[in-house]
């Protein structure tokens, strides 16, 4: 079941773009039997950046909350679990509240959100949920008062930039419009690039797993590219790191040697004739040694460069066992690197790590 993959997503999904506002708990559990919160948010008291550049998500995130994504339309259990979280979650609220002697309003407590694609007529007149088109708009549903709960149905939320950052958990052709409204975004949009990496790493996931759903199966579709625009990225950081560091350290052993080299030069000529010869050839000579010694080093480190970018955009990390494969990797041809890049958005990591320990 891929539903567990995009529910993972979800959470790390939410907890990445709150997580600059406040306090984001992925899972936080609760007493009695053990349940898990998918995500719990408590707002900083003096965040660095609005939640406004959240836009509906950040006015969802401004008081203590919990949020409950799901993949697949909402059940009827399902909300009575959530409500029981939520209810044992203040349940928490009011032993901390006696231990402390402090007094709580209903404001104190904290609100729960439920976010489903879809949800039918019938659940929400079960449950007495109704919207708020003034404030709120289309989408947003509330139970009664008490409750503190509100459902986030997704597909009915408007196609606008405040909804951006909800309608990426949705489905299908929402879920894949949002992607591209994401990619529309400028580079220096403080939440597309992390966005961008998560939804790689959930490419990687559902790549991987046994079961997947057309819906699934079109989202990788959508995302390869994406992922092609990370690895070429890496690629391009990795030669200009290279390059940048090996031309550097090149020159500073080139002008050190040439320096030694003068001295001894300028000794064996003689201290005063020999010394200013030397220092002159020896600056030059270390010059053009240092030039091509750093040239080859630079080389060698945009490949590493190149290689660890590229492992690291594949598999989210680099640990020990994708570093040990590295100078094997570097020992490739030309042709076979260019190869073996094509190739790599193919390879799993058992694949690969066997590639290279042969």
């Amino acid at each position: 079941m891929t539903r567990f993959i995009h529910d993972q997503f979800a959470k790390d999904y939410l907890e990445e773009l709150l997580s600059q506002f406040g306090e984001c708990e992925a899972p936080l559990e609760v007493r009695s039997e053990i349940r898990q919160v998918d995500v719990f948010f408590a707002p900083a008291n003096q965040a660095q950046t609005s939640p406004e550049a959240l836009g509906l998500l950040g006015k969802l995130a401004t008081t203590p909350c919990l949020f409950e994504p799901f993949r697949n339309p909402v059940t009827i259990n399902e909300i009575r679990t959530c409500l029981l979280k939520l209810l044992e979650v203040h349940t928490d609220f009011i032993r901390k509240g006696n231990r402390e002697n402090t007094k709580l309003n209903e404001d104190n407590y904290p609100k729960l959100w439920i976010l489903t694609p879809t949800a039918s007529s019938a659940i929400l007149e079960g449950f007495g949920a109704k919207s708020v088109l003034d404030y709120w708009g289309e989408g947003i549903y509330f139970l009664p008062s008490f409750l503190r709960t509100g459902l986030v149905v997704i597909h009915k939320l408007p196609k606008t930039l405040d909804t951006l950052w909800l309608r990426m958990l949705g489905r299908g052709r929402v879920q894949q419009q949002a992607i591209d409204e994401l990619e529309a975004l400028p580079e220096t949009n403080q939440f597309r690039g992390n966005t961008l990496l998560l939804l790689s790493s959930l490419r990687s996931n559902l790549e991987v797993s046994i079961e997947l759903e057309q819906q699934d199966r079109e989202l990788i579709m959508r995302l390869s590219p994406l992922l092609l625009e990370k690895l070429e990225a890496a690629t391009q950081s990795g030669i200009q790191q290279g390059i940048e560091q090996g031309i550097q350290q090149g020159i500073e052993q080139g002008i050190q040697q040439g320096i030694e080299q003068g001295i001894e030069q300028g000794i064996e000529q003689g201290i005063q004739r020999g010394i200013q010869q030397g220092m002159q050839q020896g600056v030059q000579q270390g010059m053009q040694q240092g030039m091509q010694q750093g040239m080859q080093q630079g080389l060698k480190m945009e490949r590493t460069a190149i290689i660890e970018n590229l492992l690291r955009v594949r598999f989210n990390s680099l640990d020990d066992q994708l570093r040990g494969i590295i100078e094997a990797m570097l020992s490739l041809s030309n042709q076979e690197f260019s190869a073996l890049i094509l190739q790599l958005s193919n390879l799993s990591r058992e694949e690969l790590l066997a590639r290279f320990r042969d």
